[in-house]
């Protein structure tokens, strides 16, 4: 049994660093997509728009299969880096991390800025509360009516979440199923003779 959990955030957290009279304000978000990421930085570019840097790191999905980091103007590495550096250390996944940077007329070298980032993102981070979650797969089923009964008896002896189904023409149904589970599943209904099984996503 290989691990399906994740951790992330549960809510938004702010953290607050300074340092030579700069100001690092940081914010941890819960997110699941990349539209998402950019509305909480508009917002936040809007809301700070006197700020000389809006420095940020995510990381999207179960194994972090999507991230980035940004500098925003800061000396390469100094920023990005040590704010996905606490995600990594954290473990968690599905999070944007944005840390604002007002200028105190001090330059703070690149292992001041480096841990004035850090710093500020550990914090957001620390004001906030994680949890666990499960990695699910989804599928889709299709098939003809005669085999609803079996189907949904499938569906039923083993708990699966139904997402979406569609009933029209021919049947189809989206499921969720815990990682963990989805080999066994899979099999049961691949041995079913004229029902198709596709892999979807993982969530």
């Amino acid at each position: 049994m290989f691990e399906d959990t994740f951790k992330t955030i549960k809510t938004q957290s702010e953290g607050l660093y300074k340092d030579k009279g700069s100001k690092f304000i940081a914010y941890a978000i819960p997110v699941v997509s990349e539209e998402e990421i950019k509305e909480h930085l508009q917002e936040l570019r809007k809301k700070y728009y006197d700020a000389r840097h809006h420095c940020y790191a995510y990381a999207l999905g179960p194994v972090r299969d999507a991230f980035r980091i940004n500098d925003d103007g800061e000396p390469s590495g100094t920023a990005g880096k040590p704010i996905y550096g606490q995600i990594l250390s954290h473990d968690l996944t599905n999070i944007l991390i944005v840390v604002i940077r007002y200028f105190g007329g001090v330059k703070l070298g690149v292992r001041g800025l480096i841990n004035a980032y850090k710093a500020a993102a550990q914090e957001a981070i620390a004001n906030n509360e994680t949890e666990e979650k499960i990695i699910r797969e989804v599928y889709e089923l299709g098939f003809d009516y005669p085999l609803m009964n079996e189907v949904m008896r499938v569906l039923k002896e083993h708990d699966l979440e139904q997402i979406s189904h569609d009933f029209t023409l021919s049947c189809k149904i989206l499921f969720a199923v815990r990682r963990n589970s989805a080999d066994s599943v899979k099999e049961i209904f691949s041995s079913i003779y004229g029902l198709t099984i596709t892999y979807k996503y993982t969530t």
